[in-house]
């Protein structure tokens, strides 16, 4: 009998899975429960940062993100963040990394950091509401 493509490798044991989901979960949110905690003005302990170029900030932002390029991030430039929150980095869509740059270049500056899944796009195309110019196009612009 041949083995269907899907278990070519084999699921790992549930402790291995716990692990690895646990710590998947760690690292990012999606654009529901962030849209939740947004609506129920569940808001402390984190700060939603848009890491692309300021023009791309302008045209559509989550609503009450702060932009802060990833390219600009320098212990300088993020003196002023609170060191306690977490800052849950998001960009174009899976297909751009600012997000994952951003997010790196905070963790390496000592601040606690999430990526928010999807990007932007993945906001827009479920509906969620957007601050800015909203102009046609969404682009990566980091």
């Amino acid at each position: 009998m041949t083995t269907a493509r899907t278990l070519t490798v084999p699921a790992p044991a549930p402790d291995a899975a716990v692990k690895y989901f646990g710590a998947e979960l760690g690292f990012e949110v999606d654009p529901d429960d962030l849209v939740r905690d947004l609506d129920a003005g569940r808001t402390d302990g984190y700060v939603v940062v848009e890491t692309r170029a300021p023009e791309a900030f302008a045209q559509a932002r989550i609503p009450g993100a702060i932009n802060l390029p990833y390219r600009d991030m320098t212990p300088d430039s993020t003196a002023h963040l609170d060191t306690d929150l977490v800052y849950v980095c998001y960009c174009e869509s899976a297909q751009c990394n600012a997000a994952t740059k951003g997010a790196l270049k905070l963790a390496e500056l000592g601040f606690k950091v999430k990526r928010l899944s999807g990007g932007i796009t993945s906001w827009i195309a479920a509906g969620y509401p957007v601050d800015g110019t909203t102009a046609p196009g969404i682009r990566c612009a980091c």
